[in-house]
């Protein structure tokens, strides 16, 4: 567990790595936001792939159980308002669910890996 928690470390950190570098030095490194932003998605992919062998291995975890409910809402109703809704409002409700997910998860495996 404790690798897995420097491996969270390393795909949570590297794209906010990226983007501050990009930022601070927008003249010549402009396009490491850009890799910092499609570094983002391979953060979540780990983290929701982590999730479900997680919650495989130890699938009374009420936790990990609330992550996976919570990953699946939010993909459910990012879809349901995409093809149906098509709400504006609901794009932006739903901009600061990824991150939250992200600090959710990380702190999660911190405390299993503490425990």
């Amino acid at each position: 567990m404790k690798n897995l928690n420097y491996l969270n470390y390393f795909f949570v950190g590297t794209p906010i790595l990226l983007i501050l570098t990009g930022t601070l030095f927008a003249k010549s490194l402009g396009a490491l936001i850009g890799f910092g932003i499609l570094f983002l998605i391979l953060t979540g992919v780990f983290q929701i792939i982590t999730g479900i062998s997680l919650l495989l291995d130890q699938p009374k975890d009420k936790l990990l159980q609330v992550y996976i409910s919570l990953v699946v809402l939010f993909f459910l109703t990012f879809t349901f308002n995409l093809n149906i809704l098509k709400s504006d409002i609901l794009y932006f409700i739903l901009i600061p669910v990824p991150p939250i997910l992200a600090i959710y998860f990380s702190v999660l495996i911190y405390t299993k890996q503490q425990s």
